[in-house]
């Protein structure tokens, strides 16, 4: 089997880890209380910058033990896993008394509104956190530095599509891509500047697009899914085609990963074809950890030279799934796509929002160092 040198990597993870009581006590004492637009992006209180600084550290140094290939600083200097960098911008708000054409669903059947996307004026970008945040976990880790960024379809998606977009400022809404591509552009340069060579993008959009709930809800902005699908795919492609060279790009999909909360399910068959075949990315996140993702039959459609992570490890409990578990899931996915072409994942990040996942650290360390046994077992890597 061959050995991975570029991600993903065998046994990989999302991004996002558990916050450490001292970071949470720490944003909270010296920045106050966290309503829902504050604390958003950079700061400049250096105690803090101390606490993140130390806690990061610390987080690294967890994923050497573990035996990873690659590090993330956990998303410690956020607070949410998308808003931190979109919000750090020009001309984008958040309306976080939600929307009801997405909700966030929970298994007792009850259901929250999901915030919704504002354009008040020109998209611009401006410096951002993300880079600085990635500086320095370059400067302190040994292993290949990771940096996930929302992508750019979400901005299209939770604004309520092109009738969302147009109801703010933009009243075209190809310059509302042009100006949005064009940052992520900026954003993306500034990442590989800073020694970037590894970028995910963390979509929700297109999982949106397996769920057939969500995509009534598409076709009631006047607008065929598998159109919008191809559109998503084009996008993707203006920012990933115009990096610098050396950047390896992956792509996580999610249905919904919110303190046990989710918002679409179903699986991938409408979406894989573009998915694997019409986005310029190396590599895939893809859960896997419920029957709301499906079955691994559209894996078939994976080309050569493209990877898949399958997101068999739940983030979302602290219950350690045993390494024959897994292995049996890797056989069933080999079935349908070589194993060469896959890796291990566990589903999402362990938090995507800075209250996190019902785990401990310590199961998290743990569930992380049993991905690293399973795939030296099953690969050698």
């Amino acid at each position: 089997m061959s050995q991975t040198t570029r991600p993903p990597f065998r046994a990989d993870h999302v991004g996002s880890l558990l916050r450490p009581e001292k970071l949470k006590k720490g944003r909270e004492t010296l920045l106050g209380p966290q309503t829902p637009d504050q604390h958003l992006g950079p700061h400049d209180n250096a105690e803090l910058r101390a606490i993140e600084d130390e806690c990061v550290r610390e987080v690294i140094a967890m994923q050497e033990r573990a035996g990873l290939k690659l590090a993330t600083d956990g998303e410690f200097r956020r607070r949410s896993w998308w808003l931190d960098l979109i919000m750090g911008w020009e001309g984008v708000t958040a309306d976080r008394l939600g929307t009801r054409e997405f909700t966030w669903r929970n298994k007792d059947g009850s259901e929250k509104p999901f915030s919704r996307l504002w354009m008040n004026s020109p998209i611009k970008w401006k410096p951002s956190a993300t880079v600085r945040a990635f500086e320095f976990l370059k400067a302190n880790t040994k292993l290949v530095p990771k940096v996930t960024i929302p992508a750019p379809v979400l901005s299209h998606m939770y604004a309520g599509g092109d009738r969302g977009v147009l109801e703010g400022y933009y009243k075209n809404i190809e310059d509302f891509w042009a100006d949005l591509i064009g940052a992520y552009r900026q954003e993306v340069a500034a990442l590989a500047a800073a020694g970037a060579t590894y970028i995910q993008f963390d979509d929700t959009a297109i999982a949106f697009l397996c769920d057939p709930r969500h995509r009534a809800t598409v076709q009631g902005w006047g607008v065929e899914p598998d159109a919008l699908l191809l559109d998503y795919a084009k996008r993707m492609n203006e920012v990933i085609d115009a990096a610098p060279a050396g950047v390896t790009f992956t792509m996580h999909q999610c249905r919904g990963n919110r303190e046990g909360h989710w918002t679409a399910e179903g699986g991938y068959d409408p979406v894989a074809d573009v998915l694997f075949n019409r986005i310029n990315v190396r590599g895939y996140f893809l859960e896997y950890d419920t029957e709301r993702a499906g079955t691994f039959e559209p894996l078939r459609l994976l080309p050569k030279g493209k990877v898949v992570a399958i997101g068999i490890m739940s983030s979302k409990s602290g219950e350690l799934e045993s390494a024959d578990a897994l292995k049996r899931r890797i056989e069933q996915a080999s079935k349908h796509a070589p194993l060469d072409q896959l890796a291990i994942t566990p589903q999402c990040g362990f938090a995507s929002s800075i209250v996190g996942n019902p785990l401990t650290i310590e199961q998290q360390e743990a569930k992380l160092a049993r991905l690293v046994e399973v795939a030296r077992d099953v690969w050698g890597d």
